[in-house]
């Protein structure tokens, strides 16, 4: 005869067996934060999957600010609806430090910046990076615009990372200003003949000069002289990659995981990269899926 305490007993163990979303948000919202991410196509969200729920769904959640906003500065449009998109944005971050949220996003977001401390300033730089695009092509930067561009697309986005990722050390710090830097270097230096279809050359002028290539974005592909300048910029690239790797080993080893993983998978692009040269820049160099998992079992494991 069943008194009622057998069923409730039951209730009881399956109740503790369900565990509680991630950042103890909304499953709907994180839901939605996840869709984001997916609907990038890019690899970003499986590279994810090694952080625990918390800092991974918070690295969804950055990841989805920084695409959207991205996503604002490659539209087609007016560059003054799109400046006017991405104030909106900082203003829509300004509010998540004031307690305001509207969506599913803000109130991801909300939560990871008060679990992460994440400063308000990055995502403002970030926000500062996209407006450098939305406001017309780059093309040809000086060498001091072209290092705050990576500062502001890259290495901001790493500090925001660093911190989720589980190490708010001034060493995690340097980290990102460096890792940044190398993996949009590379970016750079693999998109060259795309950029150039977009108008966009993004190649540091004083460089350009030196190797008399053209300050035009069509001819700039087609100059012999841009293997000699991408040259200077990939070992730039290089210098970079190690200074992060010797910041690495003074930070948190567990939390640094992701880092060795972007720094390993980013290099090994490098590396083919330079083998290929800068001959014929529309050939786009890529890492086969065997070469990934290869570079991932080494990253996480040494």
């Amino acid at each position: 005869m069943d008194d009622g305490y057998g069923k409730a007993g039951m209730e009881l163990t399956r109740a503790r067996t369900v565990q509680a979303p991630p950042l103890g948000c909304d499953a709907a919202d994180l839901a939605q934060v996840e869709a984001v991410v997916s609907a990038s196509g890019t690899s970003f969200g499986k590279g994810m999957r090694i952080l625990p729920p918390d800092r991974r769904y918070g690295m969804y959640a950055v990841y989805a600010f920084c695409r959207l906003v991205d996503d604002v500065a490659d539209d087609d449009g007016a560059a003054e609806d799109k400046a006017a998109r991405l104030e909106a944005w900082r203003q829509r971050i300004a509010g998540l430090y004031e307690g305001r949220t509207n969506d599913a996003l803000d109130r991801v977001l909300a939560v990871v910046i008060g679990r992460f401390a994440l400063r308000q300033a990055d995502f403002d730089a970030v926000i500062d990076g996209m407006m450098m695009d939305a406001r017309g092509p780059v093309v040809a930067p000086d060498e001091a615009t072209f290092d705050l561009y990576c500062d502001r697309v890259a290495s901001a986005v790493g500090r925001l990372s660093v911190r989720v990722f589980g190490d708010a050390s001034e060493e995690a710090d340097r980290v990102a200003y460096h890792l940044g830097r190398a993996l949009q270097i590379t970016n750079i230096l693999r998109d060259v003949a795309e950029d150039s279809r977009l108008g966009r050359l993004y190649l540091p002028r004083e460089l350009l000069a030196r190797f008399n290539v053209p300050l035009d974005p069509e001819r700039a592909p087609r100059a012999r002289g841009l293997e000699g300048v991408c040259r200077v910029l990939a070992g730039r690239a290089r210098d970079h990659f190690r200074a992060a790797h010797r910041a690495m080993a003074r930070c948190n080893r567990q939390a640094m995981r992701p880092a060795r993983l972007m720094g390993a998978t980013y290099g090994a692009i490098l590396t083919a990269q330079e083998r290929q040269g800068w001959r014929h820049p529309e050939r786009r160099v890529s890492l086969s899926r065997p070469r990934k998992l290869l570079i991932a079992a080494r990253a996480l494991v040494g």
